[in-house]
């Protein structure tokens, strides 16, 4: 009986000292913030942006943290925020920063740069992208959040940057239609993979797999003897990509089947040009940046004069963002 209520002892000693390792490990992911020292509202932010300015983005979320908890009521509370947004984005923390372009957004939905807040959080979910082989569930977060930039502020630099960047998405979903429609036609399933195919004509004409997808098209419909519409594809594909590889293959494939295409190849046309799917943290517009002459502080409360809405555009490492327009401060 003593040996059972041992080994008792012994299971429930093992799962606490279980438990504790765990919370300690949960614990040490969470990054540690500032302990509380009453700071002037300018120190804390002008810190914060300094640390920006440095890279060092966990830093400076903490010193803006602290401005938001020690001055709640102050217009630096909210340019906080969206710098917040900014330091975790930069961070490569997007849940985090699309947490606090939520929160501004909820707060001061009719302030001018919340825009920015739509940006960023748009740019968020682009950065989350991965190839076509994976889930697109990003892509399609990303395409719905920057065409909501483009409807909502349509004549902003916000806007030009999202309208290149839904190119981008879209040449990326077209992508994914594509590698299920090839593995359609592996498995012999002529007719999934033409729906596929048609898809990318259809919803994705202007992206650089519009010309492989015709060709598809071209080579299932053959396949399933549907010969007028094997035709009238490749009528599309060389009206519009006459000097396109995949025209040359599909012309070759049509008269191998004693169809005459519409219209003859056209030679050292070369393919489509393909956008390039990159990401660019330098080329993204930082927060709203406020001019040095507008800051009303007190000489005593600022000794060294450092700038309050200094913002950091100097180019990331590798990551782009585009900027709130101009505020006036506070007086």
């Amino acid at each position: 009986m003593s040996s059972v209520r041992t080994s008792a002892k012994v299971v429930l000693v093992t799962a606490a000292c279980a438990l504790a390792l765990s919370a300690c490990a949960g614990n040490s992911k969470k990054k540690p913030r500032l302990a509380y020292e009453e700071r002037p509202v300018e120190l804390l932010y002008s810190t914060g942006a300094d640390r920006l300015d440095r890279r060092q983005w966990n830093q400076a979320v903490n010193y803006f943290q602290e401005v938001e908890r020690q001055h709640p009521y102050s217009e630096w509370s909210r340019r906080s925020i969206l710098m917040q947004a900014y330091a975790h984005y930069q961070g490569n923390d997007y849940a985090e920063a699309v947490a606090d372009a939520d929160r501004f957004i909820q707060l001061y939905p009719g302030n001018p740069t919340a825009a920015y807040a739509h940006y960023i959080k748009a740019i968020c979910y682009f950065e989350q992208i991965v190839d076509v082989n994976r889930d697109q569930a990003a892509t399609g977060q990303a395409l719905a959040a920057l065409r909501d930039v483009v409807q909502r502020y349509p004549r902003t630099e916000y806007a030009s940057d999202a309208r290149l960047k839904i190119d981008m998405v879209n040449d990326q979903l077209a992508g994914k239609e594509m590698t299920i429609g090839r593995w359609y036609l592996r498995q012999g399933d002529t007719l999934a993979a033409t729906n596929r195919f048609r898809t990318v004509v259809d919803r994705y004409q202007t992206t650089s797999h519009t010309p492989e997808a015709l060709y598809r098209l071209v080579e299932s419909y053959l396949t399933l003897g549907l010969l007028d519409e094997a035709k009238r594809n490749g009528a599309v594909l060389g009206y519009n990509y006459p000097g396109d590889p995949w025209y040359n293959d599909a012309y070759k494939l049509l008269t191998s089947k004693g169809l005459r295409p519409a219209v003859e190849p056209k030679s050292g046309g070369g393919g489509m040009f393909r956008l390039p799917f990159t990401r660019d943290k330098g080329k993204t517009v930082a927060p709203p940046e406020a001019k040095e002459t507008n800051v009303a502080v007190q000489a005593s409360k600022q000794a060294d004069k450092k700038t309050i809405f200094r913002l950091p555009f100097g180019k990331k490492e590798d990551k782009p963002l585009p900027a709130p327009a101009p505020e006036t401060p506070p007086s």
